[in-house]
This record gives C-alpha cells, structure tokens and sequence, in this order.
C-alpha cells in the first residue's frame, strides 16, 4: 500500500513539475532602437506580436517580369514603391521590398557597392551622433555585428566614385519596418533577404537609387504579373 501511495505521489509530483516547466518558459531580454522615438526600447513580451507583425505580402522576394536599359547584376532601388530589384536577366529581376529614408532624408543617384560585410559593426557616424544627441538619444560609438545590431546579418557599402557615401544596404533587427519611411537614408532589408542578394550581388555592382517623388519609368518598368515559378508570391 505504501508503495503504491508513493508511486502515484511521485508520478503526480513529477507531471506538476513537468507541467510548470513547460507552461511558464521565459521570454528572452531583446532590445531594438525605436526609430519612432529615439529610443532603445526593451521588447515588452505582451505586446511581442504587434512588434513581430511581419511586412504585407507584397514585399515577400518574388521573381518578376521588368523593362530596363540597365545591365543584368544592376540593382534598381525605388523608394517610392519600397522595392528593390536586381536584375537578373533580359526582361527578369529578384524585387525584394524595403525600408528606405524617412521624410528629409531620401536620396536619388547612381552609386557602387565598393565592399561588403557579415555580421557588421554598426559606427553612427558624429552627424548623426550629434543629431540624436540634440534629441536626447545617445547612440554608440560603435557597436559589434549581431542579432541587436541595426545593420542586421549582411551590409553593402555604397560608394560615389571613391567616396563613400554612408548609405548602406543592410539588413535589419527591425523586420517589420519592411516597407516603411524609417532610415536615415540607408536602404534596410529582411535579413533573409539581405542573406539572398548579399550572395549575388559583386563587389563594384551599380546600384541606381530613384528618389522621392522621381519618374521610375525612366529607369524602369515592371509586368503586371509577376513571375513566382522561382519563389512563389
């Protein structure tokens, strides 16, 4: 009797403790910086969701029917449209969508990728140091590559001439900002997709960025149907 008592005791005890292990896991510290409001802002695990919310379908990678004079490996960036395309063939370009420069800081011009990197080191550089410092946001100096790293899994460096720009493609610890005017002019991607074209695009590729309120059709015009035998819409 004893040792049934025991028994059923132990397994009871045992399906508690197993029970409470699983039912209460603990919701590792993540901190991102909240363009909205200049802030590093630790993840609140109630409202995860809201933050975690992916970017509308439209900006999943897809394969499309697209019209240009540029060359195949260019990269097209409309930051009106929020989209990225690198041309892969006649008549065929990757689109991934993006983040592109909030209001008084888009760009417009043709520039190269000059050098690139995995897992990059963040460096502000002072202006933008400076301007957040005047709104109270204190931003590092430098910051190691890593998953709380604003410049994501992968960078491209983009270059006027020998001169570098400060503009970056990067990748992002922000992916629901996919689509949205929220950079100081860098173009941000999913780091997925930043893995993606990070793994295509060469050293000295041209990168043509259409700015704000400027005619893409110069540059570009896309089918109407996109073509998802690739990788599906």
């Amino acid at each position: 009797m004893f040792r049934r008592i025991t028994i059923a005791t132990a397994l009871v005890f045992g399906t508690l403790m197993f029970a409470n292990i699983v039912s209460v896991p603990q919701a590792a510290a993540e901190r991102y910086f909240d363009h909205a409001t200049r802030t590093w802002v630790d993840f609140d695990p109630a409202k995860r969701m809201r933050y975690k919310k992916p970017p509308p379908r439209k900006f999943n990678r897809r394969t499309v029917a697209i019209s240009t004079s540029q060359p195949v490996g260019t990269i097209i960036i409309d930051t009106d449209k929020k989209f990225l395309f690198h041309v892969t063939g006649k008549n065929r370009a990757t689109r991934y969508g993006v983040g592109v420069g909030r209001e008084g800081f888009g760009w417009n011009g043709s520039v190269k990728i000059k050098r690139k990197q995995e897992w990059p080191t963040w460096t502000p550089p002072p202006e933008m140091r400076a301007r957040e410092r005047r709104k109270g946001v204190i931003l590092p100096a430098s910051m190691k590559g890593g998953v709380d790293n604003p410049l994501g899994a992968r960078a491209m460096y983009l270059y006027k001439g020998n001169s570098d720009t400060m503009y970056r493609i990067h990748g992002t610890n922000q992916p629901w900002t996919i689509g949205l005017n929220m950079s100081s002019g860098c173009i941000r991607m999913m780091n997925k997709d930043v893995e993606h074209l990070y793994s295509r695009a060469k050293v000295g590729t041209n990168v043509v960025v259409i700015g704000p309120g400027k005619n893409s059709s110069k540059i570009y015009t896309q089918g109407s149907n996109p073509l998802t035998a690739l990788f599906g819409g």
